[in-house]
């Protein structure tokens, strides 16, 4: 089925146990051994500076941007080049804007984040709401193809053995989460990119050295065997079909910018830093491993094209998740020795990884919002021992729902989930964080008109793009209620995220935001410059 050999396919499942097992050895051998908080959530900020910023980089190249972006790159060419360069242009937007105050400004969570301005129970359950609305469709996205892809690896096509991997694979991040805490999360992400980086850095070697390390000659050919000819190497194929293709193209690239800086598994990262200094050097080391990604999936995605061809790429998987793979597997040709079936099986074991280590991510921080934010903070003050076996105990309350939810998406389109995802990031969670950490006259009311009213105009919104129904990789393929005429809402929920807030903060009267003002002034070098230790 996936034209893998049957030495390669057993290899993987050697490498597959492996991986699993010594990532779990991690977690037990590094994970919190008594109840610290601090050692649980932030692991003391022990993590050197390159470690973290490894770690960073990890958090931030999700499976679904492996695979997802990978087939952008194969089926349309410039456009997802440019969704590849939006991913790193994110992170760079972190690091110049937000890393430094949001270290300064928070603790554990972003509810710590957005409450040290405005201290009240509403501000932080909201806080963890939208945290678990932006990070959920990004957990079933990434679990249900589990189940398609080591089948697609491993060569099996039984319904009941993908369901069994989303299953058993799903418990195995909650242990992560769990067991490990944020240190041992932050090393099976270090792990993970390092294997990611590197598989894929010999992988991108080998297939320009098929085309004798001309750029000129791989992009020729991705673009005759892509079926679209000059067009895959233009900007707009990807959104060719819609009425709008620039302003769509436009909308897609600024909801990855804003809402790929701002998801919360990213930013808690920064919590992780001892210092200032420290956050900036961290920065200085992940956007590099991002950016080498970068260069490493354009390279992999327009191999895969030039090498296969867009029609037998969109046979194994019409959404392209599997060009990533597929374009590795082609790099070798025809017969492949003991060693490339050795590399294969290093470029697969990464991959593995990489979901393991995006979902387990993803559970910690939705985890330690809830047991900080809302139980912690509740109307009983509770003991670091109890809080630790919350947030221990929460891993489990996100991830199983997450596991069941994503058994019976896993037949569905899922790229809806990860464009949701993006877009609650976007048009809440950005200009939540905006004007808390940098505008002094910011008032409760308008930080819950901005997290609210930026959520449900993203919900409302999307329920009307082509990604819900409407065209064949849609979640209801056979249905048509298209309205809104974007693939992603980003062009219009944005400025409404920004205008619920400036509305709500206006509608609280000349009082409100003075006093805010005061407050904010009092706190200010402690925000933008770290000039107090916070507590």
């Amino acid at each position: 089925m996936t034209g893998f050999s049957s030495s390669a396919q057993a290899m993987s499942l050697v490498a597959f146990t492996v991986v699993a097992t010594i990532t779990l050895l991690l977690c037990v051998m590094t994970g919190p051994d008594r109840d610290d908080l601090d050692e649980f959530y932030t692991g003391y900020g022990s993590l050197s500076p390159m470690r973290n910023g490894l770690a960073i980089a990890g958090d931030y190249i999700s499976a679904a941007t492996v695979l997802g972006t990978g087939g952008v790159i194969a089926f349309f060419g410039y456009d997802g080049v440019v969704l590849a360069l939006s991913t790193a242009l994110s992170l760079m937007l972190l690091m110049f804007l937000l890393a430094e105050p949001l270290r300064n400004a928070g603790r554990f969570t972003m509810g710590d984040a957005l409450a040290r301005r405005m201290p009240g129970r509403a501000v932080r359950i909201t806080a963890c709401a939208a945290t678990l609305a932006a990070l959920l469709p990004l957990m079933l996205v990434q679990l249900a193809g589990t189940g398609d892809l080591l089948a697609f690896i491993l060569g099996f096509s039984s319904e009941g053995l993908k369901t069994g991997c989303i299953i058993g694979l799903g418990a195995l991040m909650i242990s992560y989460a769990a067991i490990g805490g944020m240190k041992g999360t932050a090393l099976i992400q270090i792990l993970k990119i390092v294997m990611l980086l590197g598989s894929g850095a010999v992988i991108a070697v080998l297939i320009l050295n098929k085309f004798d390390w001309n750029l000129g000659g791989l992009f020729g050919q991705a673009a005759r065997s892509s079926g679209a000819g000059s067009a895959f190497l233009s900007s707009g194929l990807q959104f060719a079909g819609g009425p709008n293709p620039r302003l769509d193209m436009i909308s897609s690239e600024l909801t990855v910018v804003l809402g790929g800086a701002c998801l919360p598994h990213i930013t808690m990262r920064m919590y992780t830093a001892g210092s200032a200094r420290q956050v900036r050097r961290s920065m200085s080391w992940a956007v590099p491993a991002v950016a080498l990604f970068v260069l490493i999936i354009t390279v992999v995605g327009f191999g895969a094209t030039a090498l296969i061809g867009r029609e037998a790429i969109a046979a194994e998987d019409p959404q392209g998740n599997t060009a990533y793979l597929l374009g590795a597997r082609a790099a070798f040709g025809a017969d492949v020795s003991t060693a490339e079936t050795l590399l294969f099986t290093t470029v697969t074991a990464a991959i593995f990884l990489t979901v393991l280590a995006s979902v387990a991510g993803m559970i910690l921080a939705c985890a330690n919002s809830l047991a900080h934010d809302v139980f912690a903070h509740g109307r009983k003050q509770l003991s670091p021992r109890r809080e630790m076996t919350l947030a221990r105990a929460s891993a489990a309350a996100v991830g199983i729902p997450a596991i069941l939810l994503a058994t019976l998406v896993q037949h569905h389109s899922l790229q809806p989930l990860v464009t949701l995802s993006f877009c609650l990031g976007a048009s809440a969670i950005a200009p939540a964080l905006v004007y808390s950490l940098f505008w002094r006259r910011y008032t409760r009311a308008g930080l819950m008109c901005t997290l609210i009213g930026g959520s449900v105009s993203t919900l409302v919104l999307m329920t009307g793009t082509n990604l819900v129904s409407g065209s064949p990789i849609s979640a209801f393929p056979g249905h048509d209620f298209t309205w809104f005429p974007f693939t992603t809402t980003g062009i219009v929920s944005i400025p409404l995220g920004f205008l619920f807030g400036w509305l709500g903060t206006v509608a609280s009267g000349r009082g409100a935001a003075e006093e805010q003002r005061k407050q904010y002034e009092a706190v200010e070098g402690w925000i933008l410059a770290g000039a107090v230790r916070r507590d």
